[in-house]
């Protein structure tokens, strides 16, 4: 739970406000595409349109896609109000800009052969073998930090570690919860795998998440979209979109 359910984060008077510009993109599926007749779908746009009836904001709300290289100037300079789509808060970004709490988290996680004869149901189990991870990517540095007992095998892109798991050439993989999901529920593993153990989060390793970007001089918005996020958190909204657009919940 990214909100405390007993948490009631206060609510600022938006009636001032003429419009609320949110912009994304369309070519980062499941969170943001365009449908078969065009229109703007997704994750996102679907969590837009609810944080905007959450704040009772409907009819002043707008849905924007723009290139994902564009979005930064396009906030910058006034053409939208909020960057919904997926953006990694970083220092410089911090700089410059104001950021909700994330609405969701990115974890890392195990996903195992299921030939692999293993002693146990969490990462104990792997201690001593090989598990495959991309090499120079936070998800090395966390496994390494994280299981110093495991025996890491470096690949060079996750489509090769993907084919060594799927070919059983090592026990299991160790990466982002939200491609492995995908991937042991595609057609691409033919059944051959799952996921392993529990979810891992970290700040340091993973970044603080998905957020809400807006302008520096826009503390209200920061403020409306906090209260309105942990609202759907609380009431079941919030789960219920993700489900709508994800295979498996991303800790379970």
């Amino acid at each position: 739970m990214l909100f405390d359910a007993r948490e009631r984060l206060p609510r600022p008077d938006l009636t001032s406000l003429l419009r609320l510009r949110f912009l994304t993109t369309t070519d980062f599926p499941p969170f943001n595409f365009a449908d078969q007749t065009g229109r703007l779908a997704g994750f996102h746009v679907e969590l837009a349109r609810a944080i905007c009836a959450e704040l009772r904001i409907e009819a002043k709300c707008q849905i924007q896609a723009l290139p994902y290289t564009e979005l930064e100037a396009a906030l910058d300079s006034g053409q939208g109000d909020a960057v919904l789509a997926g953006v990694a808060v970083t220092e410089e970004l911090r700089d410059r800009f104001l950021f909700s709490r994330p609405y969701m988290l990115l974890p890392a996680r195990f996903a195992r052969n299921k030939e692999a004869v293993l002693g146990g149901q969490n990462a104990d189990a792997l201690f001593g073998r090989p598990v495959g991870v991309v090499s120079g990517t936070a998800h090395e540095a966390m496994l390494k930090a994280f299981f110093p007992d495991i025996q890491p095998v470096g690949f060079a892109d996750r489509d090769a570690m993907l084919a060594d798991l799927k070919a059983k050439k090592i026990d299991a993989v160790f990466t982002d919860s939200l491609r492995l999901s995908f991937w042991t529920a595609g057609e691409a593993s033919g059944g051959c795998c799952a996921l392993f153990g529990e979810a891992y989060v970290s700040e340091r390793f993973l970044g603080e998440g998905l957020t809400i970007m807006v302008r520096q001089d826009d503390s209200t918005l920061v403020a409306a979209f906090d209260s309105a996020l942990a609202a759907l958190s609380r009431n079941g909204q919030l789960q219920e979109i993700y489900l709508s657009y994800f295979p498996y919940d991303l800790f379970r």
